[in-house]
């Protein structure tokens, strides 16, 4: 069985999983920058050949400190928690490259390094901080975009866990579909061989059926509802085989259950149930009366049966046991919390189980 991701989470998965990041899309990246501010400084100072040659020195600059800082210094020291000895080691870096972007522009483009601010031919101050504080721009806005694509694929990373581990867990739940009915079905077979019964044919094709079924017809996240149906019905037959005349069964279906889809073999555990807790532990007739119908888009499935005057009420804990506990950890990772309804009712003499589930 396939969990089925709802195709919003499923695109954010495939995309931030799938989808990664090229030299192609930093080249991209830098270019389309460098066009901005090459465009932007250029109406500024109205001379696009001054803004073309400063840019062209100070990219450099840019790129050089970005991936120090988002390669090197991040991973060394902020995954260490060491917060101080990265500031200081991030504003030296930015100083460093400052004074270097200061020497390149003053002999190689104008005296004037700082044409936007205060005329000066000097490393002032003012200059350096604004220079610092320009670098570290720069440095926030890659970082952001470096982080926040780091964290959409570590979300989608876990994402893809969380759902391989439902998968894996929703096959788990499913494997535990009454292996002993098969053993016991087996036992009936054998014992109606002995009697060279000639019910032993009919008996065998039915189990066989639903063999076949459970093992190659319940892949799938869904199952038709009407195939889910018949093989209850094959189940319910072995069973009055089982029990004959101790046993009174009842199994009513109401409404089309035409290109209607289930999970599959969840309502039959309900029923496993019912002969768990009701005939297999009486020594009188039980009944067990089934009923699902179908309206619209929904499911309202009800089964009862009755229990052996001599059993102690279970508690709350023990209600169910093993088949519904099951049942509820499927109904919980296979639907969402308003696709279904589940109310278990355990009485003196009887125990009751109503489900409303949306069909797909």
């Amino acid at each position: 069985m396939q969990l089925q991701l709802p195709t919003k989470n499923r695109f954010f998965v495939n995309a931030v999983t799938e989808n990664k990041i090229t030299p192609l899309h930093h080249v991209l990246f830098w270019v389309i920058y460098f066009a901005f501010n090459f465009l932007r400084w250029g109406s500024y100072f109205n001379d696009y050949l001054y803004s073309f040659k400063s840019n062209l020195l100070g990219f450099p600059i840019h790129i050089t400190l970005t991936y120090f800082t988002i390669y090197y210094l991040v991973p060394k020291f902020i995954f260490k928690r060491k917060f101080v000895t990265f500031i200081i080691a991030l504003f030296v870096s930015i100083y460093v490259l400052v004074v270097i972007k200061y020497l390149l522009t003053y002999f190689l483009i104008s005296y004037n390094v700082w044409p936007e601010g205060p005329e000066t031919h000097t490393l002032t101050f003012n200059y350096t901080v604004v220079m610092m504080l320009g670098e570290l721009y720069v440095i926030t806005f890659v970082s952001s975009i470096k982080l926040t694509m780091d964290w959409l694929r570590e979300t989608g990373r876990v994402a893809k866990l969380e759902k391989e581990q439902l998968e894996t867990e929703l096959r788990l739940l499913r494997a535990q579909i009454s292996p002993h009915f098969f053993f016991n079905t087996l036992n009936n077979i054998y014992a109606l061989s002995l009697e060279k019964s000639d019910k032993t044919p009919d008996t065998i094709i039915k189990l066989s059926d639903l063999m076949r079924y459970v093992l190659y017809e319940t892949r799938d996240k869904d199952q038709s509802l009407k195939k889910e149906l018949v093989f209850i019905q094959n189940y319910l037959d072995l069973e009055k085989i089982r029990y004959n005349e101790n046993l009174d069964l009842k199994f009513e279906v109401t409404g089309d259950p035409k290109g209607k889809k289930i999970a599959p073999l969840l309502l039959v555990q309900f029923i496993e149930n019912a002969f768990k807790h009701g005939a297999n532990k009486s020594i009188g007739k039980v009944k067990i009366d089934i009923r699902a119908t179908i309206e619209e888009k929904f499911l309202y499935f009800r089964i009862s049966n009755t229990k052996p005057k001599n059993q102690a009420m279970p508690t709350k804990k023990q209600s169910g046991g093993i088949g519904l506990s099951n049942v509820e950890k499927r109904l919980k990772l296979r639907y969402g919390e308003h696709e279904y309804r589940l109310d278990i009712f355990d009485e003196s003499d009887e125990y009751i189980v109503n489900l409303k589930l949306k069909l797909r």
